[in-house]
């Protein structure tokens, strides 16, 4: 766990703080080791760790699949949720400043929990997806329950280029009055992308208005594509 919170601790807090205020994600590369994004791959595998198996074509969500896990979750996991919240939710509270939300976010990620847990929204949202030749998710926010922080993470568990082809990370964003802008990115196998649940401030002429983002992936053409999402909000069900 202290390997984890060590390499997140050297990362460049300011500058991910600046590019999150700019765009509304971030890239950071170099988080999770080689063997870490093994290691989760292969638990994939080990039913005791998830709670419920989504399969995506059932719901038309896209084609794939993904399994949230259940608590206690693993000392890694727990630790890049704790830590990364810490430095995200100054960020989180500027956006509801300047939107004039009335919302704050909590320091801790352990108050954001209970504040949770007292709404009844007591289920982890971790989870690990999966996709395959042809898989693919619909653009979508992950909201569970009226408790929602307006950040999340993607850990990319897989090599583009060699592990999968395709299955680009697709941010649309929805501008007032617009035409949408969409942002694709390809993050290197243990990379965080850390991006907006669900809207972002941008400053215009009179202040600044809401900007709705929706995230989805587009298909893939061959191999496999793992992920790690991590949700800070827990869920109702």
């Amino acid at each position: 766990m202290n390997n984890i919170i060590n390499r997140l601790e050297t990362k460049d807090w300011a500058g991910i703080t600046e590019t999150l205020h700019d765009k509304g994600f971030c890239v950071v590369d170099n988080v999770l080791t080689e063997e870490e994004c093994h290691q989760l791959i292969r638990n994939y595998a080990s039913p005791d760790l998830y709670r419920k198996t989504i399969v995506m074509e059932r719901y038309r969500f896209g084609s794939g699949e993904y399994k949230y896990f259940k608590y206690p979750l693993s000392s890694l996991i727990t630790a890049m949720r704790q830590t990364v919240y810490t430095h995200i939710a100054p960020v989180a509270n500027k956006w509801m400043e300047v939107l004039q939300t009335g919302k704050t976010f909590p320091d801790t990620h352990e108050e954001l929990l209970q504040q949770c847990k007292t709404a009844g929204q007591d289920k982890p949202t971790v989870l690990i997806l999966k996709y395959g030749a042809g898989g693919f998710n619909t653009l979508h926010q992950d909201l569970y329950g009226d408790i929602y922080f307006p950040l999340q993470v993607v850990l990319f568990l897989n090599e583009p280029g060699e592990d999968y082809t395709g299955g680009e990370f697709v941010l649309t964003e929805q501008i007032p009055r617009a035409q949408s802008k969409v942002n694709v990115l390809q993050p290197r196998k243990g990379s965080m992308l850390i991006f907006t649940t669900n809207f972002r401030p941008v400053k215009g002429s009179k202040g600044y208005y809401r900007v709705n983002m929706k995230h989805g992936v587009s298909p893939v053409h061959n191999g496999n594509r793992h992920t790690l999402g991590i949700i800070f909000h827990d869920a109702l069900t």
